[in-house]
């Protein structure tokens, strides 16, 4: 059997194509794990985890099925960095927990922890790399806007909760740039794989 796949980290800010480029790998063999996935898991209902998020921020923040409504949460914490910090404390270490078994369970050439807050909770170090997907910051903002029918200041507040782009940039083994097309993005993927990420899943 397969030895335990090397694993990188995939980040970028919101919107800025992270989960297309972790289609594009997955297409390329590499096995995903996604943290906005493992984050509904978490919560999802009956779990702990979503128990103490309303315990925590009451009955309000759940539909008319008892599930998290997320969209909901979301404008409320983003609005109030104390209340995201105690969102995060929730979850922050469930998904860390759930996130390390399921790619310690990756047998294959190469696993990819999808996650937008890698370099925010410090954990680029548990990585053999960490790949950036980088975005000119205002078609960010027009993809946010739309993909979250956000206003421009609701969208601006979520984009500045974020760890700022040059920082992200500066602490990223390597970076994509998803403001082109998505053959320009695919591209630049493809030279990565066959190169720095080659030599990656080589190695012993």
């Amino acid at each position: 059997m397969a030895g335990r796949a090397p694993v990188i980290g995939l980040t970028g800010g919101i919107a800025s194509g992270k989960s297309t480029v972790g289609r594009m790998l997955e297409e390329l063999g590499a096995e995903v794990v996604d943290a906005d996935q493992l984050a509904r898991e978490v919560v999802a209902p009956g779990t702990p985890g979503l128990l103490e998020v309303v315990a925590t921020f009451g009955e309000e923040v759940l539909d008319a099925e008892g599930r998290l409504d997320r969209g909901r949460l979301a404008s409320r914490v983003f609005a109030d960095p104390g209340e995201r910090s105690r969102l995060e404390q929730i979850l922050h270490p469930r998904i860390a927990e759930l996130a390390r078994e399921r790619l310690a369970a990756v047998r294959g050439r190469l696993a990819v922890y999808q996650a937008p807050l890698i370099f925010e909770t410090g954990r680029e170090g548990e990585f053999q790399g960490v790949l950036l997907v980088d975005c000119d910051p205002e078609l960010q903002m027009a993809r946010l806007r739309v993909r979250d029918r956000l206003g421009e200041a609701e969208a601006r507040s979520r984009l500045a909760a974020q760890l700022p782009a040059a920082e992200r940039r500066r602490r990223a083994t390597w970076i994509v740039d998803n403001s082109g097309s998505l053959e320009d993005t695919r591209a630049q993927l493809l030279r990565l794989w066959e190169g720095e990420l080659a030599k990656l899943r080589r190695a012993p």
